[in-house]
Formats: structure tokens, sequence, C-alpha cells
């Protein structure tokens, strides 16, 4: 069999080509921008199907530098970290601060579930990590991070996991969002009462400015060497760490620390860098996939999933919608929990819009949802997952 190896040029002009097709392809399919799936991940799924081919016929294998992709993923999840305002979450009030606990209640029940299932199936309890709030609250991008992470420990397929849990969850989040949220308000006869227009909760845009981009850059930059020089600390002392969580702490307590000040985040070219790097990880992770190591759990992995289905779908129901105000508002964002606790955020506004066009706005939902799901919900799940991994897998 014929060996390829990529160095880290040859891995990011190809994970670049595919994210280029993966965009061309999506913008010609309709279902991949109704579900909102990635562009990196169409590209990078192509090209790991044809490693799954040339890996059956025994015609080639690759292999790839992962400097690169190790690099981009620290630089976003460093970026999420910068998002952690804790003065924006006082400003949003007490139903911000509920939805996030609602949105964290579920990140535990989902590691939970997954655990226990795989458990139940004689799996490595890593693998019900792998299909739990990783993927499902966490998206793709955190599927990437802790995929590896998770293999690094002996959970073999953790990534090919992680990362078509994600793809389902993308899917499955915008299936059941809808027929829930119509439910609540036949059930409790509820009624639409807000006559404001469409607002969201993002700030106003300033300029982008070379300026701008090189202080998010020094800021970013900074984060992570301060990670990359307290990580090992913490290693010493024994407690072993994704190599982006101390960056993500430490740009959250930068960003409050500015926040305190005269001075302002340049939050927006932080976004700007995070979600390129974002992209570029994304294909890297995706092109790099071995989906043979899936075969042996195809079938607890669809199992496990569609229990998870019926549990969010619960969670909404029940709780999120109880915890929200059993009104309008609540059964408008319990169908965007839907969304991000199965996808990501902007699957949770397309539920609230596809639902809200029809039934009437919601201004509480159209700000508490995405400020949960594009803000905090990722450094509360990071934390999480690390305290689950740390327990059932080592």
């Amino acid at each position: 069999m014929a060996a390829i190896t990529l160095d880290m040029y040859q891995t990011l002009g190809l994970a670049i080509i595919l994210l280029l097709l993966g965009t061309w392809i999506k913008s010609k399919v309709n279902v991949l921008q109704k579900y909102f799936i990635p562009a990196p991940v169409v590209g990078g799924l192509l090209f790991s199907l044809l490693m799954l081919v040339t890996h059956s016929m025994e015609l080639v294998t690759f292999s790839f530098d992962s400097n690169l992709k190790n690099f981009f993923m620290v630089v976003f999840f460093t970026s999420v970290g910068f998002l952690a305002s804790f003065s924006l979450l006082k400003k949003g009030g007490l139903a911000v601060a509920i939805f996030l606990f609602a949105a964290v209640v579920l990140v535990i029940i989902q590691n939970g579930v997954g655990v226990a299932l795989a458990k139940a199936f004689g799996l490595n309890p890593g693998i019900g990590l792998a299909a739990g709030s990783i993927p499902l609250t966490g998206g793709h991008g955190t599927s990437g991070a802790f995929g590896p992470y998770l293999e690094e420990r002996g959970v073999t397929g953790a990534t090919v996991v992680a990362v078509a849990s994600a793809t389902y969850g993308l899917v499955a989040g915008c299936m059941i969002g809808g027929p829930i949220a119509k439910r609540l308000m036949e059930k409790f006869n509820l009624k639409c009462t807000d006559d404001s227009k469409k607002q969201t909760a993002d700030s106003e845009e300033e300029k982008v400015t070379e300026s701008s981009i090189f202080r998010a850059t020094c800021l970013i930059g900074i984060a992570m060497g301060l990670g990359a020089t307290i990580t090992p600390i913490v290693k010493q002392a024994g407690l072993s760490l994704p190599a982006y969580l101390i960056p993500m702490l430490i740009a959250a307590i930068m960003r409050n620390i500015i926040d305190g000040t005269s001075k302002k985040t340049p939050i927006n070219e932080i976004s700007i860098i995070g979600n390129v790097c974002l992209s570029l990880f994304l294909s890297m992770a995706l092109m790099t996939m071995k989906l043979w190591e899936l075969a042996d759990l195809a079938l607890p992995l669809v199992s496990i999933l569609l229990i998870q289905t019926v549990v969010m779908g619960l969670f909404a129901y029940f709780v999120t919608f109880n915890l929200m105000g059993r009104d309008y508002d609540a059964a408008v964002m319990s169908t965007g929990h839907c969304g991000f606790g199965m996808g990501a955020t902007p699957n949770a506004i397309a539920n609230m819009e596809a639902f809200t066009s029809v039934n009437g706005f919601s201004t509480k939902a159209f700000f508490v949802v995405p400020l949960v799901g594009s803000l905090f919900i990722d450094f509360f799940n990071a934390v999480v997952i690390q305290t689950f991994t740390s327990i059932f897998v080592g």
C-alpha cells in the first residue's frame, strides 16, 4: 500500500482547497444550507470518504502534520474565552442567567446519559462523552478539539464518533424544535404579546481596521502564550487538561479585567480571527478522520443519539419551558434550545425564526438565546466536559 505524507504547508493547502470546495458545494445544495452544515465539514468529509475508499481497497494511506490544526484549535477556543463577559451576563438580567443555568444542566445530563449508555453497551465511557455534550451542545468545533483529547486517553474512534454525532445533531435539533414549540403553544393556549420589531443581541459593530485587528491578535497571542506557560505547570501537578482550556480561561479573565476599565475589548475582530481559525481547524479535523473506526460503533452510536434526541425534546418541553416562565417567550426559547442544544446557535435562530414568522416575534427569546448560545455556553461546556473526562476517562 502506497503512503502519502503531507507536511505542515501541504496540509494547510489541502485544508483550504477542501474548505473552498465545501463552500461551493454548500452554495449549490439547499439541504446543506437549511440545516447549517458548516462548509469545512462538507469539504473535509468528502476527503475522509476518499480516504475510507483508498484504505478499504488497500491502495493509499495518508498522514498529515497536525501542528497547524492544534494551533488553529487553540486560537479559536481562546477567542471563545474573550466572549465570556460577566458584565454582559449581568446586563442580560435574570432571564439570561436562568437560561444559562438550564443550558449547563442539559450539558451535564447529556454527558451523564452518554456515559451511562456507553457502559450499558460495554463501550469505553469516553465514547459516551463523544456522543454527549461534546458534539451536541458543543458542535463540530468542540468535537474536533475533544475527540483527539479523548483518543490520547485510549478512546479509539472518539473523533469520528464526535464529528458524526455533531452532524446528526445539526439536523435533529432543527427537526424537533418546531413541533415542540407548537405543542406547547397549543396545550397552554399561548399568544404572542410582543409588538416590537425584530432585533438581536448583537452589539453595534464598529469599523474593523488594521489597528483593531492587530490589537485583537495581540490579546489572543498573550492569552495563548500565558496559557502555554501555565499548562505544563498544571500537568506537573497531576491534572491533565486539553491544550486550549487554560488559554481560554485566561482570555476570559483578561476580558473581564478589560471590562472593568475604560478600554474596550475588540470583540468583533477577535470573533473574526476565531471564526477563520475555526473553519481551517474543522477542515483539517474532518479531512483526517478515520471513518473505518466507526464501523463497530454504528449500532450503539445510533441508539445513543436517538435517546439523546428524546432527552433534548423532553428537557426543552418540561424544563426549559417551565424555567423560562411558561409563556409564549418560553415556548420560543424551548425551540431555540433544541437548536443549539443539539446543534449550534444558527440552528437555534433558524428554529425561532421559523416559529415566530408564523406565530409572532419574541424580543426576549431573540435576546436571551443567542447571548447564551454564542457567548457563554461553550465556556461552561468545556469545563463540564473536562470534569467528566477526568472522572470517567482519566
